[in-house]
């Protein structure tokens, strides 16, 4: 196998991984080309612009473009390494959907001419990096296992502080060879001061869904904490506050569900790769999966008080606090939800970080983008479903004279 330097690095996929991994190598003077399916973020890369809400990301995304070292297309392009970011859904029956790696696996390799480095950054079932090595191999019968590199090095970063986690976190690469796992360190090491941890592509792609499924478990405790709560009329938040004075308790908070496209997803492939032996790991997924339920319920408690024709707001549809990001968002599962089963409410969606209603609300006649004024102005039921910033600046004399829903507790 012929080695090469890494000079010019084709990144797959320009959503909320692949973008920022882009700029970044950008910014550190490698030649960095993008490629997305999306004509409308190809564009608004070339134009130095970025498609979505990340603090950081458009100052680094400009100066990248500027000294022409990013630049995207809808075409994958030719390069000595390629980092392969594209989503990995589940499918209706919770097994991983790996179509959209076969896509990019089916693209790269008609640009392969032997030694170049693929790393598979996408969230992934065991075997999905050999997965991926194999189809591009089968479709190129005059390459060998040895004429490519191949790893898997997942992202390990949270919505809000990619730009800082990317660069300082601990990396973890795996090889499907002990040189492609050194080669994949040595790309990362571009950027990431962090330490670079050595191992099998296998067990790397477990350590991301270790790590997921680790917080899912503990987050399904608190969860599930805040449902024996109100049914037994005890404060979970004042409860939680108490019991981690002990010094090696740390019970995280409860909130309306689970979102993301990793805590609310990575689970289930441990559950479909051993689903004998992953008995706590998906009762904790299916935990999560039931609080939004819960969460209708209690606003449909508040509608027969108020009456069906009541007005709801609905305080956030993002998957967490200050961002836009709607992926997986239990938030919106209960909008959605609430727009179907309570046809006569009038609900206003209040979600600061975004312009329009996502698909699945915009066609609905009962319900509206709104601000927070108009919401605390007309709405009978105020539910808090993420805790942004903007709610937790609101007076506590605005909620007077209402039922408050809080899923947070940062209005107790």
């Amino acid at each position: 196998m012929v080695s090469r330097e890494f000079s010019t690095v084709g990144v797959i996929g320009l959503g909320y991984i692949g973008l920022p991994t882009a700029a970044i190598l950008a910014d550190s003077g490698v030649r960095v080309i993008g490629m997305d399916v999306s004509p409308v973020n190809v564009e608004a890369v070339n134009n130095g612009q970025v498609p979505f809400v990340e603090p950081g990301l458009r100052e680094v995304v400009e100066r990248a473009v500027a000294a022409g070292n990013l630049s995207a297309s809808t075409e994958t392009p030719a390069a000595d390494a390629y980092i392969v970011a594209v989503p990995t859904p589940f499918t209706d029956a919770h097994s991983a959907d790996l179509s959209f790696i076969e896509a990019a696996a089916d693209g790269i390799a008609p640009k392969l001419t032997g030694g170049e480095l693929v790393i598979l950054e996408s969230t992934s079932p065991p075997g999905a990096t050999e997965h991926m090595a194999e189809r591009i191999l089968k479709s190129r019968p005059d390459l060998t296992a040895g004429d490519l590199l191949v790893a898997h090095c997942p992202e390990r970063v949270l919505p809000g502080r990619i730009m800082v986690e990317m660069a300082t976190n601990d990396r973890i690469v795996g090889g499907l060879s002990p040189q492609a796992a050194e080669a994949a360190k040595t790309l990362y090491q571009t950027f990431c001061t962090g330490e670079v941890l050595l191992t099998d592509a296998k067990t790397a792609e477990m350590a991301k869904l270790t790590e997921n499924s680790f917080r899912d478990v503990n987050i399904a405790f608190a969860n599930e904490l805040s449902v024996i709560c109100d049914q037994l009329g005890i404060d979970v938040w004042e409860l939680i506050e108490l019991a981690n004075h002990h010094p090696r308790v740390n019970i995280l908070q409860p909130g309306p569900g689970v979102g993301g496209h990793c805590i609310a997803v990575d689970p289930w492939f441990i559950v479909d790769a051993a689903p004998e032996a992953s008995r706590l790991i998906r009762t904790a997924r299916e935990t999560n999966d039931a609080k939004p339920e819960w969460v209708l319920g209690r606003i449909e408690q508040a509608l027969e008080h108020h009456g069906r024709e009541a007005t709801v707001a609905l305080m956030g549809l993002a998957f967490k606090a200050n961002i836009d990001d709607l992926r997986e968002s239990p938030s919106l599962s209960i909008a959605q939800r609430l727009v179907e089963r309570a046809p006569e409410a009038q609900i206003l969606a209040v979600e600061p970080h975004i312009e329009e209603l996502p698909a699945g609300l915009s066609g609905s006649g009962n319900v509206s983008l709104a601000g927070i004024e108009e919401a605390l102005d007309s709405a009978q039921v105020l539910v808090l479903l993420v805790d942004h910033d903007q709610f937790k600046a609101i007076d506590s004399a605005r909620l007077q004279g209402r039922t408050v829903i809080d899923s947070r507790g940062i209005w107790r």
